[in-house]
């Protein structure tokens, strides 16, 4: 493949993510400690569908395919998403004692705490049969986030849907999303995430997410680097420093807009859906990483992840208004 092409099945506009829908609850008023909240506000979560939130709101079609718990958890996720126009066709409920990702995240960033359970999580039953119900062969776009990975059966679900892929020549796009507390080791986190590499168009994650593939930090951005031989778009991102993008050749510093966050989560999410969004819309590539860069900046001033996905406009006002940085190392 190449990036034309990537870009090509990209504005064909039918994606399928893979992944995980949750339900977050935060204390509230913003600032609250979770020791000290009376109340607390729920939004739907999950970094599939919340990536999923975020690219429809710049004309996506996106399909979501997940399991959720069959309880009243699960159903307001299911609601949710109704809301939001993410296509839920392809979520099942699970209907063992599992339960749907749930995180109390507080809208601070001092001392912040995101508490995440994910004991049994519904969307890690994830089965071939799921795969072969949705369908592979039907879209244009694969988006997945590596916390699908992380557990049996989802992992070899997602290998097959990965595999099924590149047979019918359909890009996929990975979300790194490495959360340690959800694999049994970093070890098998590399294995697993390196073959999925095998069979990814684009590859997108943290300097701390590479070091695992890498198995060293130091050598995260030359594993980045290297990865590009076989991947059509690696973006290797530094949090307050930027982001370096390698694609075909192209090595492309960007920094971030400077702003005053109420909370540090969201970010990540909204890049994906707002970089794949501004390809979808024409935006050339180096236009795209900086409204990535721009969306995230907008999210980590809002509460909550879901409904703090800004639309196309709004992330161009916000352009006009504030200032990339460098960035760089």
């Amino acid at each position: 493949m190449s990036l034309d092409f990537l870009i090509s099945k990209i504005q064909n506009n039918k994606f399928l993510l893979i992944g995980r829908a949750g339900v977050d609850i935060y204390p509230d008023p913003p600032g609250t400690k979770t020791e000290n909240a009376n109340t607390y506000v729920t939004h739907l979560g999950g970094s599939s569908a919340n990536m999923g939130v975020q690219l429809k709101k710049y004309g996506g079609s996106c399909s979501l395919l997940t399991r959720v718990s069959n309880d009243a958890l699960g159903k307001f996720a299911l609601n949710q998403l109704d809301h939001y126009g993410v296509n839920r066709d392809l979520v099942k409920l699970e209907d063992n004692e599992s339960r749907i990702s749930f995180a109390v995240v507080e809208t601070t960033i001092e001392d912040h705490q995101s508490i995440i359970y994910r004991h049994k999580a519904a969307d890690l039953f994830l089965n071939i049969s799921d795969i072969e119900n949705a369908k592979i062969h039907n879209h244009e776009c694969i988006l997945i986030t590596g916390t699908s990975l992380a557990a049996q059966p989802s992992r070899d679900a997602v290998l097959y849907a990965l595999k099924s892929a590149k047979e019918h020549n359909i890009p996929v796009i990975m979300d790194i999303d490495y959360r340690p507390y959800t694999w049994e080791s970093a070890e098998k986190a590399k294995e697993v995430y390196n073959l999925a590499c095998d069979y990814c168009s684009g590859v997108i994650g943290n300097d701390d997410e590479f070091a695992i593939l890498s198995g060293d930090y130091d050598e995260g951005l030359n594993y980045a680097k290297k990865l590009s031989s076989k991947c059509d778009l690696v973006i290797f991102k530094m949090g307050e420093k930027g982001s370096v993008t390698f694609s075909q050749n192209l090595e492309i510093i960007k920094g971030i807009f400077p702003v005053k966050p109420l909370k540090p989560t969201g970010a990540g999410d909204s890049f994906m859906g707002s970089l794949i969004g501004a390809l979808l819309k024409n935006y050339d590539l180096e236009q795209a990483i900086e409204i990535g860069s721009a969306a995230a900046a907008i999210v980590v001033t809002r509460v909550g992840c879901a409904p703090a996905m800004p639309d196309l406009d709004e992330v161009l006002d916000f352009m006009k208004n504030n200032n990339i940085n460098k960035g760089g190392r």
